[in-house]
């Protein structure tokens, strides 16, 4: 099963929490990648920290 880091509200590292995903299989025209490694930034941190509002539950690694 495939694994994200997520988080269910915002705040400091404590928040994050890694999950079982499911992803479903690609449809027409699209592909499935495997990231081994995701690169982070300040917009990330900005999700999580709420400086930059988003829906809840969110990951990181959203420029991969």
């Amino acid at each position: 099963m495939e694994q994200a880091i997520r988080f269910h509200k915002t705040g400091g590292p404590e928040v994050l929490q890694l999950e079982d995903v499911v992803v479903g299989d690609p449809g027409a025209g699209e592909v499935r990648l495997r990231h081994v490694a995701v690169g982070l930034n300040f917009a990330d941190t900005y999700f999580r920290n709420g400086t930059y509002p988003v829906p809840l539950p969110a990951g990181m690694g959203v420029e991969a």
